[in-house]
């Protein structure tokens, strides 16, 4: 398989695991007994909350593998990322989330994201765990790359935040997100390691 394709497989799975998680940890209420229908409401809107949550997760990682590819074959790096710009400024605006301070973020974190996937194309393994081994050597430098990551996202949710407005519920629904990708990442790290 392709090392670009293996590696947005495997950010999809993380991002199902991430919904998932989140999901999981809500618990059903009574109306899921009471009503018989419920369940299948539930289980289409969960549905959709993962397809939705994958979508949003997977497209700045696939503009990131791109510019680690195009850069890979020597395009000039301002190029390369003001087109990444560009997409994601429209992406943004297509969420109706555009905000100066969202797309700054949101492209710092692509670049981070980008550095990494550079990093991992240039190696040779049959798995994003094997290429992750090979680039970051040990588990110290893996794990440096997450917090510098998790420090981007965190940015990135800030700006959410502050283009959505304070709300309680979109509060805790990025602390959960971010727990489970804290968690997923921890169990990534000993995989690999």
């Amino acid at each position: 398989m392709e090392k670009p394709k293996m590696i947005l497989i495997a950010e999809e799975k993380l991002a199902r695991e991430v919904t998932l998680g989140v999901i999981v940890t809500r618990p059903l209420t009574v109306w899921h007994y009471i009503i018989p229908g419920m369940f299948i409401i539930d289980f289409l809107r969960r549905g959709s909350a993962l397809k939705k949550y994958t979508e949003n997760f997977l497209f700045p990682r696939k503009l990131a593998v791109d510019a680690a590819q195009a850069l890979a074959q020597g395009e000039p790096e301002a190029d390369v990322f003001e087109h990444i710009e560009n997409d994601t400024r429209v992406w943004l605006n297509s969420l109706d989330l555009y905000s100066t301070g969202l797309l700054q973020a949101q492209v710092g974190a692509i670049k981070l994201l980008a550095d990494h996937y550079g990093m991992l194309l240039k190696e040779d393994g049959l798995s994003v765990y094997a290429l992750m081994k090979a680039a970051y050597q040990n588990q110290e430098n893996l794990q440096t790359f997450f917090e510098e990551l998790t420090a981007a996202e965190a940015e990135v949710d800030r700006e959410l935040l502050a283009k959505k407005g304070e709300n309680e519920k979109l509060k805790e629904k990025i602390l959960a997100e971010q727990k489970q990708l804290e968690e997923r990442r921890a169990k990534i790290i000993e995989e690999v390691f």
